[in-house]
């Protein structure tokens, strides 16, 4: 039989505000719950048979006695708030050293470095903006001058907007890998360079194109990935985990596009992999509908997970065990369009799992640990394994 675990990150969707949430004036930030209560007939009948109403209070879903997973939270115990240190840290790293921010935008030093090293006529904005707001506001100028559109945002990331038929995206890729390898100095740990292109005419009609790139550091230390691949498992990976784990600890990987390609690509592996892990993020949680304010689009997105829920599941095989989690907040109702300090939500069923209360985990490194459990490996350095807790006796 094949034994795998199958973890699926619903990127920004958080449940409530961790306690230390203040120092991020993240306060009283609760992007599932709020959502919810900010949608007319709002309902996610799968996930709430699997208990996801006994994890947090949810307008339209109900909590669940009879429920068939186990659940809980999750609290992060990493600096950050963003995707690579979520991520991270659920695959077992304690991630100790923060990413370097630029609020305030990026020195002069260094954007004058990264003209020289790049050879473009400039640079336009440089500052903490909204991606969709920055093509708007500035994209009929690249047009005219040609100057990239740099910006960055709560995350630790450099962003590079340029639309496609001034540079196309092999060219704006390259210049993203010259500021990866070569704009920063050393003692700068910026979490990753992003390619963001895009299409349009003028302010009315630009927009992102499916081809952005992002451009990662390398986990600094052997996260779960790593151990079950030294291990002869195998790891795949959909979505943007390639991005997030600069490829480090994979055996196979796609880029997928959205949700709806992420999640067909998932059930595709569910059905012809191996033994080992498959990890999938869907990103448009966070990248169309928590950064854009876009509650209706958020709460779509989440409505149509839960429809794909059952196909998921019957997808399964006995030894299988299903995770579902995030990595941080992103609350679409919140000021502001940034990552949001939160618990994440954790599921996780299988048909040998018992249904049960897991509650707070004290890091998102026990689904890492609980992976080393499952496969008799090396755990990682950081997390507490649930697996004696989720296991039916037999």
């Amino acid at each position: 039989m094949k034994k795998r675990v199958i973890i699926i990150v619903l990127d920004g969707v958080g449940v409530g505000a961790l306690p230390d949430a203040d120092r991020f004036n993240d306060e009283n930030s609760s992007t599932l719950p709020h959502v919810a209560t900010h949608t007319k007939n709002f309902s996610l009948p799968n996930l709430q048979k699997l208990g996801l109403g006994n994890i947090v209070e949810i307008s339209g879903v109900s909590k669940n006695l009879q429920n068939t997973a186990a659940y809980g939270k999750m609290r992060e115990v990493s600096p950050g708030k963003d995707s690579v240190t979520g991520h991270w840290e659920i695959a077992g790293l304690n991630v100790e050293t923060e990413f370097q921010f630029f609020p305030n935008g990026f020195p002069k030093k260094m954007i004058e470095k990264f003209i020289e090293l790049t050879g473009v006529p400039g640079v336009i904005l440089n500052k903490a903006y909204s991606g969709t707001d920055a093509i708007r506001d500035f994209g009929e100028e690249h047009l005219k001058t040609k100057k990239l559109i740099i910006y960055t945002s709560a995350d630790s990331v450099f962003q590079i907007a340029a639309h496609e038929k001034i540079y196309p995206k092999e060219e704006l890729y390259r210049i993203c890998e010259i500021a990866r390898h070569k704009l920063f100095n050393p003692g700068q740990t910026i979490g990753r360079v992003i390619a963001r292109p895009f299409l349009g005419t003028n302010k009315e009609n630009f927009k992102r194109t499916t081809n952005r790139k992002d451009y990662a550091v390398s986990p600094p230390r052997d996260t779960i990935l790593d151990i079950l691949k030294t291990n002869s498992y195998g790891v795949t990976c959909v979505g943007k985990i390639e991005d997030l784990f600069n490829f480090k600890g994979m055996t196979k990987s796609f880029h997928s596009h959205s949700n709806e390609e992420g999640i067909d690509k998932t059930i595709e592996f569910l059905r012809t992999a191996e033994d080992g892990l498959i990890f999938t993020n869907l990103v448009d949680f966070d990248s169309l509908w928590g950064h854009r304010n876009d509650v209706a689009g958020f709460a779509k997105g989440l409505i149509y997970f839960d429809t794909k829920l059952p196909e998921i599941i019957s997808s399964l095989s006995d030894d299988d065990i299903l995770i579902l989690t995030a990595d941080h907040g992103c609350d679409p109702t919140f000021p502001g369009t940034d990552h949001t300090r939160e618990y994440i939500p954790l599921i996780v069923y299988g048909k040998n799992c018992s249904s049960k209360n897991l509650g707070i985990r004290n890091s998102f490194a026990d689904i890492a640990a609980t992976i080393a459990d499952y496969f008799s490996v090396e755990k990682p350095e950081l997390g507490v394994s649930f697996l004696k807790e989720i296991l039916k006796e037999n």
